[in-house]
């Protein structure tokens, strides 16, 4: 798989690594916003926390059509149509929801954001890995995790000019994201993925991507499932053991600032070592961790403590899951590949406001997490039955 370039009349000053780093990470602000926002906005009107995780699944719902659709989309639009489409669909989106207190305009924004960040993060994560040699490939995107996690570090911050006004942090976004539209109209071309022989016929394509990287693809459902659960649960669980709304912003960020100072040690070891044992290694780690949350009751130090931990030994694992993948996957299947981490990512985030919200209405709220704890557990012992194969054998 090569790229294909339609020339463009205005000089490219800004490579396109710093461009997609900056549109994933006003991506990963608005996500790390408007969920614990939404969320927050809707235990305090005393809606059910699985009526709540139910509203914020409609986002990854979007998501998920557009996953659907999206290997087709590009191939018709090129990146930077795409890009350029999803990044709109945000930004229209993202100043409404404070104006209406409408539930079910709610659900239909939250799925337009879903398939603009879709369209965003798919057309991103493959430009990249394709524009990236092997041996580079875990600390390139390590360092697109590192950027949409630093976004999504931040965004709960957001939570806090809520004081001032509840439009300010939603116009700040659209105002961030229009910029970074304007910067990727005039400063990168429209690249396109160069058609290729199949080889591979589409009814058995993704059977086939399915018997080779199984166990990589994984890692792309557990973040999904992880991600959304700390955003949409977490604030619940944490106005539920005593936490205050100011503790719970706080707290937030430091989930992704873990993820900030390991994402790019692992990638790199990863790239020198075997990128499936630094996978098990991360899994089993964090999962200890995540079991740990409710042992620490409402102690402060101890949940950020535990959650930068937890945050930097699994907040790499799309981006490493997906370096992994493309070593055992020939580069005629990578675009394939990358539809199916996007779905995965989105059943998973589908699935964690779902069960999250569940377990604790049903359970107890320490349950939140010993189930996400659990499910690394149990990635971790299917790494052993994974045994890489030959696409000739598959």
């Amino acid at each position: 798989m090569t790229l294909t370039t339609k020339s463009s009349k205005f000089p490219i000053r800004l490579s396109p690594f710093f461009l997609l780093t900056l549109v994933i990470i006003i991506s990963g602000l608005s996500q790390g916003l408007l969920l614990p926002v939404l969320a927050i906005f809707m235990e305090e009107r005393g809606i059910p926390s699985s009526v709540n995780g139910m509203h914020a699944a409609a986002l990854y719902v979007g998501s998920f059509a557009m996953t659907l659709v999206a290997e087709r989309v590009l191939g018709y639009t090129g990146f930077k149509k795409l890009l350029l489409g999803g990044m709109v669909a945000v930004m229209i989106a993202l100043p409404i929801f404070p104006l209406v207190s409408n539930l079910s305009i709610w659900f239909v924004l939250r799925l337009l954001v879903g398939v603009g960040d879709s369209a965003i993060h798919f057309t991103s994560q493959l430009w990249l890995l394709l524009l990236s040699p092997r041996e580079r490939r875990g600390r390139n995107l390590s360092l697109y995790g590192m950027s949409y996690g630093l976004g999504f570090s931040f965004g709960p911050f957001g939570i806090r000019l809520l004081n001032y006004s509840q439009l300010l942090p939603f116009v700040l976004l659209s105002i961030l994201t229009a910029v970074a539209i304007v910067l990727v109209l005039i400063r990168l071309p429209n690249m396109y993925p160069e058609r290729t022989a199949r080889s591979v016929k589409e009814t058995r394509k993704y059977g086939q991507i399915y018997r080779l990287a199984w166990f990589a693809l994984f890692t792309s459902l557990l973040y999904g499932y992880m991600e959304s659960t700390m955003n949409s649960n977490f604030p619940i669980y944490g106005l539920r053991i005593g936490l205050s709304a100011e503790q719970i912003a706080t707290l937030l960020p430091f989930f992704g600032i873990g993820g900030l100072i390991l994402q790019l040690p692992l990638g790199m070891l990863s790239d020198r070592y075997n990128r499936k044992v630094v996978l098990m290694i991360a899994g089993l780690s964090g999962g200890l961790l995540f079991l740990s949350v409710p042992l620490v009751g409402n102690s402060f130090w101890g949940l950020l403590l535990l959650f930068m931990g937890a945050g930097g030994l699994v907040g790499s694992f799309f981006s490493l899951g997906l370096a992994y993948a493309a070593d055992l996957l020939p580069i005629a299947l990578l675009p394939a590949a990358n539809v199916i981490a996007s779905f995965h990512f989105s059943i998973g985030s589908i699935l964690g406001p779902n069960a999250g919200g569940a377990v604790m209405e049903s359970v107890g709220p320490g349950w939140l997490f010993i189930l996400l704890g659990s499910l690394y557990m149990l990635f971790t012992l299917t790494g052993f039955g994974f045994k890489k194969r030959s696409l000739e054998k598959s």
